[in-house]
This record gives C-alpha cells, sequence and structure tokens, in this order.
C-alpha cells in the first residue's frame, strides 16, 4: 500500500476523532460570565494600552512623583532637613530670590547657555565632517571608526578624572607636551580664564563620536541618484554637499542637533568631576546644576534648590517645544 494512502486513510481513521469522555467534559464546561466576556473583548480590542499601559503608568509615575515634590518644595523655606513639620509655605518667594540673584544664578545661566552653544557648534561641525569622511569606503574604515567610538565607552566620570590629570598643572601630560615643544605650561583646569574652555574641549571629545554616529546613520540612508545627478552636471564637491547633500541631511542634523542641545544644557558629571562642588573656588565654571547640586547638598537649602531646578526644567520644555514647532512647521 503507498505511503499517501496509508496516511490518507490514518487520516480518516476514528482514531483521529476525541474520545467519549473528552467530548463529555467539553460540553459540560460552563460559558464564561457576562462581564468576563466583555472585558475579553474591550482587552482584546484595546490590547495595545493593556499590555503597554503598566509599564507606562510605572515610568509616569517616576517621572510625575519627583517633579510634583521639587515643585512643592521650592514653594517652602525647606532647609537642613525634610521634615514636613518644619516647613512652611512662602508662595513665590524662592523664585524671586532666584531670578534676582544676580550674584550666582545669572552668571551660571550664562555659562549653562555659553557652554551649551559652543560645544553644539563645535560637535556638530566636527561630527559632519567626520561623518562625511567616513561614508566612503577606504583602507582601515572599520579600524578608523572604533578609534573614533571609543570616547563614548567611557562614563563621563572617568574621563573627567582622565582629563583632570592630563591637565594637572605641574605633573601632567598636557603641560609636560608643552615645555616638549617649547612653549609655557598652562593653568588649565586650575586657572579662572581657561577652566571653562577646557571643559569645553573635554566635552567635545567626548560626545563629538555620538553626533558622528548620528550623522553617519543618515548618510548612510540618503539615495545616491541625486549626487550622482549634480556630479554629472559638473556640480563641485562644495556645492554637492551645500546643496544637496545638506538639504536631504535636515532631519538627521535636527535630530542630533536637538538630542545634544538638551543633554549639553544639562551636563553636570564632567564639570563636577573636575571641578567639583560650586564649580571651582570663584565659580569659574558653576553652571545652573552645579550650582543646584551646591544648594542643595553642601548648603541644603533644599526650597531654593528646588526652584533653580524648576526654572531649568521649564528651559528644556522650552526647547522641546522649539523642536516641536519646528517639526509642525515642516510638516
Amino acid at each position: 500500500m503507498p505511503r499517501a494512502s496509508r496516511v490518507g486513510s490514518l487520516h480518516d481513521s476514528g482514531d483521529s476523532q476525541p474520545t467519549p469522555g473528552l467530548t463529555r467534559t467539553l460540553s459540560q464546561r460552563k460559558p464564561a460570565p457576562a462581564w468576563w466576556r466583555a472585558y475579553s473583548g474591550w482587552a482584546n480590542r484595546h490590547r495595545n494600552w493593556v499590555l503597554t499601559g503598566p509599564a507606562l503608568v510605572f515610568v509616569g509615575l517616576l517621572i510625575i512623583v519627583p517633579l510634583c515634590y521639587t515643585l512643592f518644595l521650592s514653594f517652602t523655606n525647606a532647609r537642613d532637613n525634610l521634615d514636613l513639620s518644619n516647613m512652611k509655605l512662602v508662595g513665590l518667594k524662592n523664585y524671586v530670590d532666584v531670578l534676582t540673584d544676580t550674584e550666582r544664578f545669572w552668571p551660571a545661566a550664562g555659562r549653562t547657555v555659553l557652554f551649551t552653544v559652543v560645544v553644539v557648534i563645535v560637535e556638530m561641525v566636527l561630527g559632519m565632517g567626520i561623518a562625511l569622511l567616513l561614508r566612503r569606503p577606504f583602507v582601515g574604515q572599520k579600524f578608523v571608526r572604533g578609534i573614533i567610538l571609543l570616547p563614548l565607552v567611557a562614563t563621563p566620570v572617568a574621563v573627567g578624572m582622565m582629563w583632570r590629570l592630563i591637565f594637572e598643572p605641574t605633573i601632567g601630560f598636557a603641560n609636560q607636551l608643552l615645555k616638549w615643544v617649547g612653549l609655557p605650561p598652562q593653568g588649565w583646569v586650575s586657572s579662572a580664564k581657561q577652566a571653562l574652555p577646557t571643559l569645553m574641549f573635554v566635552d567635545v571629545w567626548q560626545w563629538t563620536p555620538m553626533v558622528v554616529l548620528i550623522l553617519l546613520a543618515g548618510l548612510a540612508s540618503l539615495p545616491e541618484e541625486p549626487e550622482e545627478a549634480s556630479l554629472i552636471d559638473g556640480a563641485t564637491t562644495w556645492k554637492r554637499f551645500w546643496y544637496v547633500t545638506l538639504p536631504l541631511m535636515r532631519p538627521t542634523v535636527v535630530a542630533a542637533l536637538v538630542l545634544r542641545t538638551i543633554d549639553a544644557f544639562k551636563t553636570f558629571d564632567i564639570l563636577f568631576s573636575m571641578k567639583g562642588p560650586g564649580g571651582g573656588s570663584m565659580h569659574e565654571v558653576e553652571t545652573l546644576n552645579i550650582y543646584a547640586y551646591t544648594e542643595n547638598f553642601f548648603y541644603t537649602r533644599y526650597g531654593q534648590a528646588a526652584a533653580i531646578l524648576i526654572v531649568f526644567f521649564v528651559l528644556v520644555l522650552m526647547l522641546l517645544a522649539l523642536q516641536f514647532l519646528n517639526r509642525t512647521k515642516e510638516t
């Protein structure tokens, strides 16, 4: 008997039918309650929200609860301890004190803006240049890409400590290198005038690879036809970049720009690891983050520190709103 016939006869035989006991058990099962059937239908229709809802609620609580507590502290005179019985509501006094503080707050805000603008511009320019160089294949391309991405491997605190040793005025490698080439040693981080530019250099060194990574991914997704057409038309390298590549790269450039702006705006770890609390003895590198940290953990002025953080949070929200308006306008 052929194999197919045997298989067919096997399927047609009575062995494939359920046993009488199983049929009787299935027929005796009670139908689900009406409320359960209604819930099952609703859950099936909204399964996306049902499955992701717990995670969204958890993440939302992680954001909302600390934010609401910080907002509450900003309206109190909390100091030295966080005992609710010792707190008194003071209204907008902390905000008035912060916004009228021309000695610490506004200089820190100016340094924050200056630090952000300088490092983001330099990182975007360097990132675009390096990404364009790495776009075309060449000998050792993978090795060069790996070397460029190395700064992203280390944590910002470790990077800060490493560069602090390099820029140490007496035994640091930077001044030793200057001596070898006949230049006078510099103060670097210990100098009030050179500290902020030095920290900008460290930030550029660490985060330019991230910009390269984003822009390189954008370049890899561009179509080749527009650039080939401009090449046939005789366009120069600069014109091909300015009129063809850059407009096509605009969404990727804007994404990298916004990510790095927000990240640079709230930089803390590199600054703190290299200069400590207060941003130096003369507050030469004190940004809003360092200012809030010092007020909170060294002077224990919790109410005023909370007001600084709320103002800082509003500034970050304004940056996000500008990005949203820009995308809405493009759409």
